[in-house]
């Protein structure tokens, strides 16, 4: 990778550092209407879709593939409607056009699906003889895993009233939550020495400097940004834990975890069984922590110091290079997938910049399967940006690969949601390995790798012990204090990183970003079976070579169409295997293993 030595003017080269000129045109989503034309279509056809009421238990296959066909098309025209709504408020939370715009969206999409709840009651209240007589005829294949799915809910169900009085509060209750966390975080600013008003991303971006000082006083500017709104983050995250603890105990869930599990198509059991294992491991974590801090000649890492790079040298990369070495390496794995990655920065796909007002992070929006998927980041010039890159490219790639299964099919469940990702990260982390001979920076280049897999695994876990911590007391004991938040956060730290690095006191509020938390309760441990799945599809490839990709491009290919386990099976893994989270965890430990060579080869450390 190059530095910025080029032949450019300031203006070009500070815009292909930014990405600025990186942005999406989402227009083509609306597909030639206006957003009310969209709900209007919507809103007629739940009319006519809602005629079928106290009919379901009688539909034969063919009217029940028909009812399935029209409902396909309501949930495109809202798909397009509410995912622009979306997007737009993304980017920039602080126009309240946008705002006003996602809010208007949800409550009359909310509007339309009360209408149809019936459907769901219905359909689970079949008896499972003449449910799966129905579901054997091939015209079905196109939604059958989607309603076999749907029926595991049964227990959890209520009657149509109460649903309809959950689903329309929900507009001003939980929801109106989660849109007010993503507009106090986007509106977070860091005041660095040299950049006062910084975005958290760009801030975050520093604990990378492999100068200490630097990220000393990065992480004490992100602290001091954090402190502002601190407790109104607080209440939102109790308000928000309230809620789930009342649609729990409503829905009969034995755990704050189970709605997420079912939806993962996992059970309590098997869940646990893969925290369980990543927790009995954290000694990788603390092993690579150990090997960092005597690399860096520290005796003992600070928090920040946790992703300070190895690299002799701060590294700037421009969009243009860093799209190149992802295509690159895209390209080395299957020329397929590399056109298909092609589009997305040539067609407007993307949205790149870190600018102030867009919500932090990174993610892949699907869209509808009639439509193209699109990818939102915050570009900051950084090594980690190219695998963002990487990884959210995987995820697109995934969903366009699986837009021929439609709507009822084209989302996985989260536990299998992150392999295409993280493979994708994986491919070119050995591309970039491949090209890089200097003993410094492979080594730089191997850290950053072990970084990711603890960050995605154990870090993921450690989080999601909080959240476990945070819904569990705030259930026995009420409301949390910004103190408690503080005292679960760094207790949750403290037992992953052990006595290899020192949790200070700054870091107790650094849980109070995290969109993860409020939006998605529960989600994090997906990170961890995504990447220890990947890890596994990885080690299959490489054992097999090319002869592995047309495995690969049917798993992604499989869309969300079959249980998890059978996806699995696609591509050789065995997801009912107790060891096969060791196995993966195993891999990771093969990565701490190959660093600590890499390092004395190097001359880091003897």
């Amino acid at each position: 990778m190059r530095r910025y030595d080029l032949n450019m003017s300031e203006t070009d080269t500070s815009t292909d550092l930014t990405a600025a000129h990186v942005r999406w045109d989402l227009e083509s989503l609306l597909n030639g209407q206006t957003i009310d034309e969209l709900l209007r279509a919507a809103d007629t056809l739940a009319d006519d879709l809602a005629s079928a009421r106290g009919q379901v238990a009688g539909f034969s296959s063919s009217q029940l593939a028909e009812y399935m066909t029209k409902s396909a098309k309501l949930q495109e025209l809202l798909g397009r409607a509410g995912n622009y709504a979306q997007l737009k408020f993304s980017a920039d939370t602080a126009n309240p056009e946008h705002g006003a715009l996602m809010q208007r969206v949800e409550e009359r999409s909310t509007a339309v699906g009360t209408k149809l709840i019936f459907f769901e009651l219905e359909w689970v209240a079949i008896e499972d003889e003449a449910a799966d007589q129905v579901l054997s005829d091939p015209a079905l294949d196109f939604c059958a895993h989607y309603l076999r799915s749907m029926r595991r809910y049964q227990p959890h169900v209520l009657n149509e009233d109460e649903e309809k009085v959950l689903t329309e509060k929900a507009v001003t209750g939980v929801n109106a939550w989660v849109r007010l966390f993503s507009e106090l975080s986007s509106s977070i600013t860091v005041d660095l020495p040299d950049a006062p008003g910084s975005t958290i991303e760009a801030a975050l971006s520093r604990l990378a400097d492999p100068n200490r000082e630097v990220r000393a006083e990065a992480a004490q500017a992100v602290t001091d940004g954090l402190e502002p709104g601190l407790r109104t983050r607080a209440y939102v995250f109790n308000t928000i834990a309230a809620d789930k603890a009342t649609d729990d105990r409503l829905r009969n869930y034995p755990s704050w975890i189970s709605a997420r599990n079912l939806s993962n198509e996992a059970s309590d059991a098997s869940v646990q069984a893969l925290i369980d294992a990543v927790v009995n491991r954290y000694d990788i974590a603390r092993r690579w922590y150990k090997l960092k801090g005597d690399i860096l000649g520290i005796d003992k890492l600070a928090d920040y110091d946790r992703v300070a790079s190895l690299a002799e040298s701060t590294e700037v990369i421009g969009w243009d290079e860093g799209t190149r070495i992802v295509l690159d390496s895209y390209r080395s794995f299957s020329p397929e997938m590399a056109d298909g990655a092609q589009r997305f920065i040539d067609e407007g796909w993307i949205d790149a910049p870190a600018s102030p007002g867009k919500r932090p992070g990174a993610f892949c929006a699907y869209t509808v399967p009639e439509h193209h998927p699109y990818v939102f980041l915050n570009w900051t010039g950084k090594r980690r940006d190219v695998m963002t890159l990487a990884h959210e490219l995987g995820h697109g790639l995934h969903a366009v690969w699986a837009q021929p299964k439609g709507i009822y099919h084209h989302f996985t469940p989260l536990t299998l949601a992150e392999t295409a990702s993280v493979f994708g990260e994986t491919v070119t982390f050995e591309r970039l390995l491949e090209m890089t001979h200097e003993p410094n920076e492979r080594l730089a280049l191997l850290a950053e790798s072990v970084e990711g897999s603890i960050a995605t695994v154990f870090r993921q876990v450690a989080m999601n012990r909080f959240e476990d911590s945070v819904h569990t007391t705030r259930r026995t004991e009420g409301e949390l204090s910004v103190e408690k938040f503080g005292d679960l956060w760094a207790q949750s730290q403290r037992d992953l990183m052990g006595d290899a690095v020192e949790i200070t006191d700054n870091y107790r509020s650094w849980w109070s970003y995290i969109p993860h938390f409020i939006g998605s309760p529960g989600y994090v441990y997906a990170y961890a079976y995504g990447q220890l799945l990947a890890l596994s599809v990885y080690s299959r490839y490489q054992a097999k070579g090319e002869t592995f990709i047309p495995q690969y491009l049917e798993l992604l290919a499989a869309g969300g169409s079959l249980p998890p386990e059978e996806l699995g099976r696609i591509v050789d893994c065995d997801l009912e295997d107790p060891s096969f989270w060791d196995a993966g965890l195993d891999l990771v430990e093969a990565q701490v293993t190959a660093a600590e060579e890499a390092a004395r080869a190097a001359g880091r450390i003897s």
